[in-house]
């Protein structure tokens, strides 16, 4: 039976410009790791946004360093593949991921005060792609830069190229990141929570400029985030993670109106409704800690589902009873059809 995005999907898609297969990541010595990311299956395809979604602690911004081949001291891909363009990075030297960074693919990051090189003016910063990959000189690289900054919508952009970071806004600040990682054109985006710290006007402004220039380019996005509500604006697919690994993945629509998986219910009911008014339905208990997850179903514990087979088998990623062969709807859960009831 199909386990993977890939064989329940089949050939109905674009094929994908980065995908995951079977990737896990940990912490310590080759051999005994601490798994924090397990089994993650997922395909970047041109044109379309990717929401990967989930808990603070989920893996979800390891799984996107790993894209990038910028995991921290003393993390590391244990197995599966990671491939970009045809191109599978396991063993890649730093100056073969340097090449693919900037024209294959891109990240803007969650901070990006902490992103950004306070010592450089920000213009020099978004200069220096062009100056790196492309050799341009000193002038044309910033020429090309203040004209990029005009298109994210930065002000009177040749005076702000002289600019510092901490001279910048937050939301300006996040503008000049986006500059960068567009710069290039590059095939696939990354953005890890790049509205987190920004107020909710700016939040807006910030989105509509991503989704406009990911359509523009027909880029494949992958947008890491823990709100829904950004999610539901800006995905058409969404992948939900939970204590490392994808527990439910499928379009927005099926995974917003027929989530098949309890956590994914929980999120989904935890979420302010108008047409649901009165307080909050929270999931109960915490994320288990990564390399202290419980035997079987990781999410068993807080389930209000869970019977004595989810404590003791980890359950497949399969088709949604009903929908999931045709469309690519899964979820990783023994009583998926008692959750659809329990929806409907």
């Amino acid at each position: 039976m199909p386990s993977t995005i890939e064989e329940v999907a089949g050939a109905t898609e674009a094929t994908p410009v980065a995908r995951l297969r079977g990737v896990h990541i940990g912490f310590g010595a080759r051999g005994s790791e601490r798994p924090v990311v397990r089994g993650v299956e997922l395909d970047l395809v041109p044109g379309r946004v990717t929401a990967l979604v989930g808990e603070s602690g989920s893996g979800k911004s390891l799984t996107t360093l790993a894209l990038m081949g910028l995991l921290p001291s003393g993390a590391r891909v244990s197995a599966g593949s990671i491939e970009i363009d045809g191109q599978d990075t396991a063993g890649f030297t730093d100056a073969q991921w340097r090449r693919l960074r900037g024209p294959k693919i891109a990240m803007v990051f969650q901070d990006p005060m902490a992103a950004l090189n306070p010592s450089f003016t920000v213009g020099w910063q978004v200069a220096e792609t062009f100056r790196r990959h492309q050799g341009a000189s000193h002038r044309t690289a910033r020429t090309r830069a203040i004209e990029l900054m005009r298109t994210v919508g930065i002000p009177d952009a040749e005076r702000k190229y002289h600019a510092y970071p901490h001279e910048f806004s937050g939301g300006m600040r996040q503008r000049a990141m986006i500059a960068m990682a567009l710069a290039l054109e590059p095939e696939v985006l990354l953005a890890d929570e790049p509205t987190t710290a920004l107020d909710v006007t700016v939040q807006a402004q910030i989105l509509r400029l991503l989704t406009a220039r990911q359509a523009e380019a027909r880029m494949a996005m992958l947008l890491v985030s823990h709100d829904l509500g950004v999610v539901a604006r800006v995905a058409q697919h969404v992948a939900v993670m939970y204590a490392g690994r994808i527990v439910e993945a499928g379009t927005l629509d099926e995974v917003y109106t027929s989530p098949a998986h309890p956590y994914t219910r929980g999120l989904l009911d935890a979420m302010p409704d108008p047409g649901r008014p009165g307080r909050l339905v929270p999931i109960d208990g915490q994320p288990p800690a990564p390399g202290r997850l419980p035997a079987g179903c990781a999410f068993a514990p807080r389930c209000r589902f869970a019977t004595e087979v989810c404590r003791t088998d980890d359950p497949e990623a399969l088709p949604v009873p009903g929908h999931g062969v045709s469309t690519g709807h899964i979820a990783a859960c023994h009583h998926s059809a008692r959750v659809l009831e329990a929806r409907s």
